[in-house]
C-alpha cells in the first residue's frame, strides 16, 4: 500500500533489476525532487530551469524522458494541473500522500489528505491483483477568489 521513500541507493537497485542503470543525470534529477520544497510541483520546463540554474548540462529531451521513466517507476507522480500540461512531484508513502483541489481559472493548488480515497484505491488495486503504486485525487473546481469575480457587479 505505502510507496517506498526512494533514495539514490534503491533507485540504483530498482534500475538495475529492470537491466537499467543510475546515470549521473538520473540521480541529479532525483535529488531536485528529494530537496524541493513540499507542496511545489515542476514541469520538465521548470525542472529544466533549476538544472540549468545550477549548471546542470541536461537536454530537455533526458529530462522528458527521465521523468516519465520515474513516473512509471512510481518514484514520481505524474500530474494533471491547471495549466494544461504535466507536473511531477515525489511519490510519497503514506502519511505524506495526498490529493490536489485546482482552480481551473487561477491554477491555484490546494493539496489535501484523504484516508479513504486511498483505502478505495487501495482495495480496488487489491481486488483485481494490482499493485498499488499510487493513488490520487485530482478536483478541478473554481476558487472563491475567481467566484467573486464572476458575480455581476
Amino acid at each position: 500500500m505505502n510507496a517506498p521513500v526512494y533514495t539514490t541507493a534503491s533507485l540504483k537497485a530498482e534500475l538495475n533489476e529492470k537491466g537499467w542503470r543510475l546515470t549521473p543525470q538520473r540521480e541529479t534529477i532525483l535529488q531536485v525532487f528529494q530537496n524541493l520544497a513540499e507542496g511545489n510541483h515542476l514541469s520538465a520546463e521548470d525542472l529544466y530551469e533549476v538544472l540549468k540554474a545550477e549548471g546542470e548540462g541536461i537536454s530537455l529531451s533526458t529530462i522528458y524522458r527521465t521523468l516519465k521513466l520515474m513516473a512509471r517507476m512510481g518514484i514520481l507522480r505524474e500530474l494533471e494541473l491547471a495549466e494544461g500540461h504535466k507536473h511531477y512531484e515525489l511519490n510519497q508513502p503514506y502519511p505524506h500522500h495526498h490529493h490536489h483541489l485546482i482552480c481551473v481559472r487561477c491554477s491555484k493548488t490546494i493539496e489535501f489528505k484523504s484516508d479513504p480515497i486511498l483505502k478505495i484505491g487501495t482495495k480496488a488495486a487489491q481486488k483485481e491483483g494490482y499493485h498499488l503504486l499510487d493513488c490520487q485525487l485530482t478536483i478541478h473546481a473554481v476558487c472563491p477568489t475567481c467566484q467573486r469575480s464572476l458575480l455581476p457587479l
